[in-house]
C-alpha cells in the first residue's frame, strides 16, 4: 500500500520507520525535518504501519475526533489539508493549541465529539476523512452523528477500544457489536486488529452509505 503523500519511511533506530515533516510535539526523534511518526503512540500511525488502504492523501480535508493533546492529529496536519481537531478535555485541549500554532492547517476545537451540532458552523462539508479515535461508550453512534460531514466517498477511519466500549464483554463481542451498529450508515471496506501496537483495538476503513 502506497503512503499519503507527505508520509514517508526514515531510518530511526536501524530501522525504516514512519515519518512527517513538522516541529516535533511528543519527544520523537527526528531526522533533519522530518520526524518520527511513532504508531505506539498512534493508532492511525498502527493502521499505516500495518498497510491499511485507509485512502489518505495528502492535501485532505480531515476532520480529527479525540485529538487528545495533538500527538497524531500533529502528524495528519503536516500533510493534509485543512485538519479540525476535536477535543473536549480542556487540558489535552491546551496542549492541541499549543501544537496547532506552528500549523496553519490544525483548527483546534473545544467540543465533545458527540455534539456535532456545536461545531458544524465551524467544519466545512465534503471533508475527505473522519478519523475517530475516541475512547468513550456508544462509538459507533459518534461515527454516525459526524457522518454529516464526510463526502459521499470519503472514507472513516476509526480506532475502536474495546475497553471504552464495555469491560463486561470480551473484545471480539464488543467489536462485532459495534460493527453491526456502523453497518447502519457505513460499508465496512477493512478491518484490522491493533494489537502489535495496541491493546485490544480495532481498526475500521468504512464508506458512507448512500441515504
Amino acid at each position: 500500500m502506497s503512503l499519503p503523500d507527505g508520509v514517508e519511511r526514515r531510518r530511526f533506530d536501524g530501522r525504516e520507520r514512519l515519518a512527517t515533516r513538522g516541529d516535533p510535539v511528543y519527544g520523537e526523534p527526528t531526522d533533519g525535518s522530518w520526524r518520527l511518526w511513532d504508531a505506539g503512540r498512534s493508532k492511525l500511525g498502527a493502521m499505516l504501519e500495518l498497510g491499511l488502504d485507509t485512502g489518505l492523501a495528502g492535501g485532505d480535508a480531515v476532520l480529527y475526533l479525540g485529538a487528545a493533546s495533538g500527538t497524531t492529529v500533529s502528524h495528519v496536519a503536516d500533510f493534509a489539508g485543512p485538519t479540525y481537531a476535536v477535543e473536549f478535555a480542556p487540558r489535552p485541549a491546551r496542549d492541541l493549541v499549543d501544537v496547532a500554532a506552528t500549523r496553519p492547517r490544525l483548527f483546534p476545537l473545544l467540543k465533545d465529539a458527540r455534539r456535532p451540532e456545536t461545531y458544524a458552523h465551524v467544519v466545512e462539508s465534503d471533508l475527505d476523512v473522519l478519523v475517530q479515535d475516541v475512547a468513550t461508550r456508544g462509538q459507533a453512534r459518534v461515527a454516525a452523528r459526524n457522518r454529516r460531514f464526510l463526502r459521499p466517498d470519503g472514507r472513516l477511519l476509526a480506532s475502536i477500544k474495546a475497553r471504552s466500549e464495555d469491560v463486561t464483554e470480551t473484545p471480539e463481542d464488543v467489536f462485532e457489536a459495534v460493527l453491526d451498529d456502523l453497518r447502519e450508515g457505513y460499508e465496512i471496506l477493512e478491518t484490522t486488529g491493533l494489537d502489535r501496537y495496541h491493546d485490544d483495538h480495532l481498526a475500521v476503513v468504512a464508506r458512507p452509505r448512500d441515504e
